[in-house]
């Protein structure tokens, strides 16, 4: 049957025909569908945002590490530097504390005949008085601020590593410097003459002390 009035619906009391907000079931799957499509994008893109942040932080972290590792090993670089070159003005002290006491002593070693000389005379009586005492007196002074030091005395225990011995007059496991035939010299700790002896017991020397202090006294 034909509708006579054609602006008026079939069944104007369906839900479609009075409910303007009314949605019919296949719209209703369909609005279902995008929302859970849009759901799912939201959720990727939850998912990208989040994996984005992790990579970032893992980038700071591995940013960080590497500087803290350039850092360690730039500090230990200047340490190394720093110790190498502790180690360099150690040596060169050193060494040039070396150089001069080798200049001292090649030095004094040229002054030594002279200092043999001023010993003859002082044993001859020459340096009693005048010029010549007043020299022999400053020239040690000179030698002595300069650390050059006499050794060889006798009743000294002897030392082969720095009496040269001409004679042995000694008979006991005691040997002592009995006579000094020539003072030995050093510079500092620096050797640079032998004393020239004659060695002999310690009750020899001790006798011989004791003449040498009668005749003194005589």
């Amino acid at each position: 049957m034909t509708n006579p009035n054609p602006q008026m619906p079939e069944d104007p009391g369906a839900p479609e025909n009075t409910d303007e907000q009314f949605v019919t079931p296949d719209e209703a799957e369909a609005a279902a569908e995008e929302a859970a499509g849009a759901q799912s994008v939201d959720e990727e893109l939850a998912d990208i945002e989040a994996s984005l942040d992790g990579e970032a932080a893992e980038e700071v972290v591995e940013e960080g590490d590497s500087v803290e590792k350039q850092l360690a090993e730039r500090t230990e670089d200047l340490q190394r530097v720093s110790a190498e070159y502790a180690n360099y003005r150690r040596r060169t002290d050193r060494e040039r504390g070396q150089i001069a006491d080798h200049a001292k002593a090649k030095f004094a070693s040229e002054l030594l005949p002279l200092l043999d000389d001023l010993d003859l005379a002082d044993q001859h009586g020459d340096l009693k008085e005048g010029p010549l005492k007043s020299f022999a007196d400053k020239f040690r002074g000179v030698l002595a601020n300069q650390k050059v030091e006499a050794f060889g005395a006798e009743g000294e225990p002897f030392n082969p590593e720095i009496h040269e011995a001409v004679q042995d007059l000694s008979s006991g496991g005691e040997q002592v410097v009995g006579t000094v035939l020539r003072k030995g010299y050093r510079v500092g700790e620096r050797l640079i003459r032998n004393a020239m002896v004659i060695i002999a017991d310690p009750a020899d020397n001790a006798e011989g002390d004791a003449a040498d202090n009668a005749a003194d006294n005589a």
